[in-house]
């Protein structure tokens, strides 16, 4: 049974509310985590506790519990030459490496004529996430 401390194995898909797959590993690997060790979103972990091997389950994730609310102060206007010329178009997505050698992703928001507005927010958040999951193995 599932409970904090234990080593978890989940085959998942994931789901927007308009039912539009945006993850999955069914047929590959299965997610491994420590339950409580905060590498999945605590709400999903909370909805996890007392399932057993073979359970399945669907669980809905509202932003707060996923990746927030959409934040204004997150837009940020830049001059148009800064931007290479394939991403000039609503909707590119830009990596910037961070100092740990993460790639964070940034969304071309509105191109005027000078300038361009990048939205540095999660590509999901304000969003709620749908999960199906089915416990693998627990240890």
């Amino acid at each position: 049974m599932i409970q904090k401390g234990k080593k978890v194995s989940l085959e998942y898909t994931v789901f927007l509310e308009d039912g539009t797959q945006i993850d999955t590993n069914v047929g590959e690997d299965p997610l491994m985590f420590v339950l409580g060790s905060h590498q999945v979103f605590p709400a999903l972990e909370n909805e996890l506790l007392g399932l057993k091997i073979g359970d399945q389950k669907k669980i809905t994730l509202c932003p707060e519990e996923a990746y927030g609310h959409i934040v204004q102060e997150a837009f940020r206007e830049v001059e148009l030459e800064s931007i290479p010329s394939q991403f000039r178009y609503v909707g590119a997505v830009l990596g910037v490496q961070d100092p740990a050698g993460g790639v964070f992703p940034i969304r071309v928001h509105a191109i005027n004529e000078e300038k361009v507005m990048l939205d540095f927010n999660h590509p999901l958040a304000g969003k709620t996430l749908q999960f199906e999951v089915k416990v693998v193995a627990v240890n």
